[in-house]
């Protein structure tokens, strides 16, 4: 039997049950909580906790402190999983199960310190060998997650500081203008669809999969340009539908601002028009709708194409700073650059994408030489 106007009663599998009002269904009817102990001490002192909570707006503490790390991952990826592109997902699940939850997955919430996150970052510097880029961006997701476990609790845990290593600064591979001439003279021989995707992709500063996801209603011969709405990824298929380990994924570009119109020049508007398909659904480098050509495939081609140009150190992203560094050797307006980029900012474009080849830099310092220098 309950005390009076408690609701807390001693149930027939010995335990004691409280029952509180939680909120209110929409016909105005209470929604109830219920919170079990052993005693009636423990279930009264929950279902203290459990209205405190509500009126406090904190979270109810009830079997938080006994789950393990690993819950509290799983419940942030779950929770994020509608906020994030699917490449995103994949990206922070990988994360999540390849290095997280085996080094950390097992510790209660309350056991993490600024000690043990730092031995994890250590691990993955020198025992997995990663790059300080790659063990930055783990932490950096790591934080997240802890961040959010922390709201989960009524009481504060102990602050955990994250010590990101340093990322060295490394520069970018451009080509130079003899190189380029190379390479260009080369793909014009018996020019082939792959040939072609490397060659827009170094005209426009395309991203390799934005090249191989274009279809032809976004390219406009009349006009000029060239809509960048679409990307093409392969991703590990989480879904677990057949039998392949991954799938490719035609979704939209990097950012918001990676949509964009790209003005083409006379040279580029020539280059589609030797494979120019009427039909505004097929894929630009197959002239085909349900054949495309995926980014896997266009990156092996390119290793063979500089190989037997004998270029060295040459990836697709390559040619992005490539294209990019011409524009900037021809006085190209930054903040246009930044647009045909899809980037965010001009600071973007600063600070990644431009590189000074020696002839500017030499050219610039000849100038030098109009105040006696």
């Amino acid at each position: 039997m309950s005390k009076k106007g408690e609701n807390i009663y001693k149930r027939k599998d010995k335990r004691w049950e409280a029952r509180y009002i939680k909120a209110y269904h929409p016909d105005g009817t209470p929604k109830y909580g219920y919170c079990y102990g052993k005693t009636y001490r423990e279930a009264k002192q929950k279902v203290t906790q459990a209205k405190t909570a509500l009126l406090t707006e904190k979270p109810i503490a009830t079997t938080s402190r006994k789950r393990r790390f690993a819950f509290y991952c799983d419940e942030w990826l779950r929770i994020n999983r509608n906020r994030i592109k699917e490449s995103t997902y994949v990206k922070y699940s990988g994360i999540i199960e390849k290095h997280i939850k085996p080094k950390l997955g097992g510790c209660l919430v309350q056991s993490l310190t600024s000690l043990i996150v730092e031995q994890f970052s250590h691990d993955l510097l020198y025992e997995e060998a990663l790059s300080p880029k790659t063990v930055k961006d783990i932490l950096t997701m790591l934080h997240s997650v802890i961040k959010y476990t922390s709201r989960q609790f009524p009481d504060p845990l102990p602050i955990i500081e994250i010590a990101y290593p340093k990322v060295p600064k490394n520069e970018m591979r451009v080509m130079s203008v003899e190189e380029q001439t190379r390479f260009v003279k080369y793909l014009l021989e018996d020019m082939d669809e792959c040939k072609f995707g490397v060659l827009l992709a170094l005209v426009t500063g395309m991203r390799i999969g934005e090249v191989c996801a274009l279809r032809w209603e976004n390219v406009s011969i009349k006009e000029q340009t060239i809509k960048v709405k679409t990307t093409m990824q392969r991703l590990q298929n989480l879904d677990g539908n057949g039998n392949a380990k991954t799938k490719v994924v035609i979704s939209g570009p990097k950012s918001d601002t990676s949509v964009r119109m790209i003005p083409l020049t006379e040279y580029a508007v020539n280059l589609c028009k030797t494979i120019f398909c009427s039909n505004p659904s097929a894929f630009v480098l197959t002239g085909e709708i349900d054949r495309f050509i995926e980014p896997r495939t266009m990156q092996y081609k390119l290793e063979r194409y500089t190989a037997k140009c004998g270029l060295e150190g040459i990836h697709f992203h390559t040619l992005r700073h490539t294209f990019a560094t011409r524009c900037v050797e021809v006085d190209f307006e930054i903040k246009s650059l930044s647009e045909i980029l899809g980037h965010s900012s001009p600071q973007i474009t600063l600070e990644r994408y431009v590189h000074s080849s020696m002839e500017l830099k030499r050219s610039n310092m000849n100038k030098l030489t109009a105040i006696g220098f």
